[in-house]
């Protein structure tokens, strides 16, 4: 009997459950479902659009496996004597990546500490900072070398000043955050003792985004390397110099030692690195 009384209402429950005309749970409503239909039928649509916009010659497309077995074969084995012209050059680029890490660092701390919300000194420069970040950030490192190398003329120091500048949007914005992030407890002691903004921006402010600098710095030093890389290829110094003559003279065996060379540099520079960041942080 008591059997009976506790098995009832679990008895009446799966019945109530599995009733006639209830309705199974759904995620989304009919309404949901049709307008996510719809926007996947619109994301289908731009994307068919913008592949016809494209003016793809597809004989050319059909044809790409036979041109990249051929030019593979052309780059194969490596002309590996040609290695000793590339050192100086590889050497060249390590250097603008270097300088050009410095420079960016020297022009993002101020850029930071006048874009971060804590520091800036009114809004006015505020906005002008996050300007400048978003500029730089905007343009690509070849169109900042093109321009640098009608300043500077065609060479390294085009090239390491187009690492620089390219550099600031990055490393600025994310020292702004972590400017922003800083212990509010600590600047506020430095500032009950009478000191004056910049001595508080020096011995509160920046001892707390130290490590965010040096961690920042190292990653995009690692950026710059691959990117001092390219920038050769109009004129800005570096390896990529040696790389864009030996395409013009369809010298594949000589390209594949570069590419050989750059890929060890770059897996290098990837290693230090995270080295350093790893004893920063």
């Amino acid at each position: 009997m008591v059997q009976r009384l506790h098995a009832g209402p679990d008895h009446m429950t799966g019945a109530a459950a599995s009733a006639p005309g209830s309705r199974p749970w759904q995620r989304y409503t009919r309404g949901q479902r049709l307008a996510r239909f719809a926007a996947w039928l619109a994301a289908v649509a731009v994307l068919v659009w913008s592949a016809g916009t494209l003016d793809i010659h597809w004989p050319f497309v059909l044809d790409a496996p036979r041109q990249a077995g051929d030019l593979l074969g052309r780059m194969l084995p490596p002309e590996w004597p040609f290695f000793a012209q590339v050192i100086g050059p590889m050497v060249e680029t390590i250097n603008i990546a270097t300088l050009g890490t410095l420079l960016g660092a020297a022009l993002s701390v101020p850029v930071a500490l006048m874009a971060a919300q804590n520091t800036t000194l009114n809004a006015a420069t505020l906005w002008a900072a996050r300007v400048v970040v978003v500029a730089s950030r905007s343009v690509n490192e070849l169109v900042w070398a093109l321009l640098f190398g009608v300043v500077f003329g065609p060479g390294a120091m085009a090239g390491m000043v187009a690492v620089g500048v390219s550099s600031v949007g990055f490393v600025s914005k994310l020292v702004a955050e972590g400017i922003e992030e800083v212990d509010g407890g600590q600047v506020e002691a430095i500032a009950a003792t009478g000191a004056s903004r910049g001595q508080v921006l020096i011995y509160a402010v920046l001892p707390q985004v130290l490590p965010t600098i040096i961690g920042v710095l190292t990653f995009r030093w690692d950026i710059n390397i691959r990117q001092s890389s390219i920038i050769g290829l109009v004129g800005a110094g570096g390896i990529g110099i040696t790389l864009n003559n030996e395409m013009n003279s369809f010298a594949w065996a000589n390209v594949t030692v570069i590419l050989i060379a750059i890929f060890a540099v770059v897996m290098a520079s990837e290693w230090v690195s995270a080295q350093l960041r790893r004893r920063v942080t």
